[in-house]
């Protein structure tokens, strides 16, 4: 492992702070990098300006994901979507950031694989070829979705996937992404929960330690497969961390990953 460590630029995003503000507090908690769930080209363009200032570098970017079942049915709903998609993509290629992050559907029951979804995303992985940046599939509640795309890209270069702990742990507990997909592995989503606990959604993003994944596994999973990518964090301050400020709670969330890393 490189031992690199990342965090959302948007992880103050119930507070009204510009970007530059946060990604100080980011810098001076002792992150590398950020990722951003912004793809207007002029926003991406700011926020890269601002992290080269401090040191920082933007691992990646997150496309847009909402109505992302729409790829999978006939029809138009889905061309406002690709659009964001498409503009996620050019951002990145812009100003060298080297992916783009990816659900492939959405909720536990979606819609079943088809070709109308998979000539889909044989496009958008052909545009992302030609622009230089690699699609991560994330895991997600559908294991069997995923499977199917890895499979479907195995051989292609741009394509690998993003493995997010915390949704493995509440969604597909059984399921360990690291060791069906490890070699396609570029990037992370670390995070906690308590997993499976009756509600539809447990996904509750709290701060590691704050659950119970058993990250001493996690780690020894991803040393296991040779991952030398960065530990980032996705989290997101709300009510339940009111007690910390926020300079406070960027500093834990750096203290814990690193922490996290040693074991």
């Amino acid at each position: 492992m490189n031992g690199k460590f990342g965090i959302e630029l948007e992880c103050l995003r119930y507070k009204d702070y510009d970007d530059a503000e946060v990604l100080k507090k980011i810098k001076d908690a002792g992150f590398d990098a950020v990722f951003s769930n912004k793809y207007d080209i002029k926003q991406v363009e700011y926020i890269s300006n601002e992290a080269k200032k401090l040191g920082l570098y933007v691992e990646f970017l997150h496309a847009p994901f909402r109505g992302i079942n729409s790829i999978w049915e006939p029809g138009l709903d889905f061309l406002p979507l690709k659009k964001t998609i498409l503009q996620s993509i050019d951002s990145a290629s812009a100003f060298d950031i080297p992916i783009i992050i990816m659900h492939v559907d959405s909720g536990w029951n979606p819609p079943k694989i088809c070709d109308t979804g998979l000539n889909r995303f044989d496009e958008l992985v052909e545009y992302a070829d030609k622009k230089g940046v690699t699609i991560a599939f994330e895991n997600i509640r559908n294991f069997g979705t995923l499977a199917a795309m890895m499979q479907r890209y195995r051989s292609i270069e741009n394509v690998g996937y993003c493995y997010d702990c915390g949704h493995e742990h509440c969604y597909t507990e059984t399921v360990h992404f690291t060791e069906l997909f490890g070699p396609k592995l570029v990037c992370t989503h670390i995070h906690d929960n308590v997993g499976r606990d009756g509600r539809d959604d447990p996904d509750d993003h709290l701060m590691m330690f704050d659950g119970n994944i058993d990250y001493a596994d996690m780690m020894k999973r991803l040393n296991g497969i040779g991952y030398d990518g960065s530990l980032t964090v996705e989290l997101e301050k709300d009510g339940r961390y009111d007690h910390m400020t926020d300079d406070e709670y960027i500093k834990t969330a750096y203290e814990r990953i690193v922490k996290i890393s040693k074991l």
